[in-house]
């Protein structure tokens, strides 16, 4: 019974963010008629005013919405890009902030770059090092040791996890510091909307901290498995 409850509370905790982003941007997704432009029409836009040299948009993939300073390019997802939704001029705006970031080379501009890729290696190497964990048994036959493996196995996941959070202050720049401003100052949006692309700003600031708990659920599922064992 134990291992139920902890399984419930974990994935309510690892997936209610992840749900909540998801939600608030569906919600706002819907076409707006007498929005005068769409997502990648503002990004260029915006690009355009801010003399953000070399910088370009791009149309990306479903649910691809980022920037790459390596390449200089603002890919917003179809809907972003093509649509005229609070949520395409939100999180097209909140791109456009980054941007900004990198160009103006600010510090925050350097978490993500920094710490990501930190990231994913310590997420790969903790869960290579659970896969190793029967050949660990018969050359480490000591259940300390094996215990101890395990255990640092865990705690690199987790680190890796917790790289996510580190990164939380440049995404709440380029939405609260950058795109929102933006907004507000800019007339894109008429003023009774701005409480709702507040929402949309702040979904998208937290969509790496949902990823980030979604890892922690990963990882909760092996701990399960190997203490059942």
């Amino acid at each position: 019974m134990i291992f139920i409850i902890l399984t419930v509370i974990l994935l309510i905790c690892s997936l209610l963010p992840q749900w909540w982003v998801r939600y608030v941007m569906r919600k706002h997704a819907k076409e707006i008629s007498d929005m005068p432009g769409t997502g990648g029409e503002l990004a260029e836009h915006l690009i355009e005013q801010f003399n953000l040299e070399g910088v370009k948009v791009e149309q990306g993939e479903h649910n691809q919405n980022h920037y790459s300073p390596a390449e200089k390019c603002i890919r917003l997802s179809p809907e972003n890009y093509q649509g005229k939704s609070l949520t395409a001029i939100a999180v097209a705006a909140h791109e456009v902030g980054h941007a900004i970031q990198f160009n103006r080379e600010e510090p925050l501009s350097k978490l993500r770059g920094k710490y990501l890729p930190l990231s994913a290696s310590l997420g790969k190497i903790g869960t290579s090092m659970l896969f190793a964990i029967p050949v660990i048994t018969v050359v480490l036959p000591s259940p300390a040791t094996v215990i101890a493996f395990i255990g640092f196995s865990l705690l690199l996941q987790l680190a890796g996890a917790a790289m996510y959070l580190i990164i939380l202050p440049e995404e709440f720049d380029a939405s609260f510091n950058k795109a929102l401003p933006i907004l507000d100052a800019g007339d894109y949006l008429p003023k009774h909307m701005l409480p709702d692309a507040h929402r949309v700003l702040k979904a998208a600031a937290l969509t790496y901290c949902a990823a980030a708990l979604a890892n922690v659920l990963n990882i909760g599922r092996w701990f399960m498995i190997l203490l059942r064992r």
